[in-house]
């Protein structure tokens, strides 16, 4: 039916990965984005991180993670999600800004607070070793 495009900035610490909730939302979602015509992937990631965590994200030392797809939260049946993720340093302080209510580091028992498809990155890192 339809697929959404999003890349994801996967930043782990202590073996808890950063997750952000938009203003009135209940569920948990990995930073980043929908991608704008013409970009690539680590320009979607500059620009969201930019505009939601007010952090410049390292674009040339970012390392891609992963693809994953899942059924797209929120949506019908049938609209999946498809989450390019990449590990990347930064430079700033972070700060939820634009449409993030906060942020928080999340461990794997909290799988379950976060989006279909950032549940099936959360088992990712979890078999990775990255997430406790």
């Amino acid at each position: 039916m339809g697929e959404i495009d999003k890349v994801a900035w996967i930043l782990i610490e202590d073996g808890r990965v950063l997750s952000t909730r938009s203003v009135g939302k209940d569920v948990w979602y990995l930073p980043g984005g929908k991608r704008e015509p013409g970009e690539t992937d680590v320009e979607t990631l500059r620009r969201e991180i930019d505009e939601e965590l007010s952090v410049e994200v390292d674009v040339p030392g970012a390392v891609h993670l992963g693809t994953f797809t899942a059924q797209a939260h929120g949506h019908t049946t049938g609209i999946t999600v498809r989450m390019t993720c990449y590990r990347a340093d930064y430079r700033g302080q972070l700060r939820p800004a634009s449409e993030i209510a906060e942020m928080a580091w999340l461990g794997y028992a909290d799988r379950h607070r976060t989006s279909p498809v950032d549940q099936i990155i959360f088992d990712h890192l979890l078999a990775e070793g990255l997430l406790t």
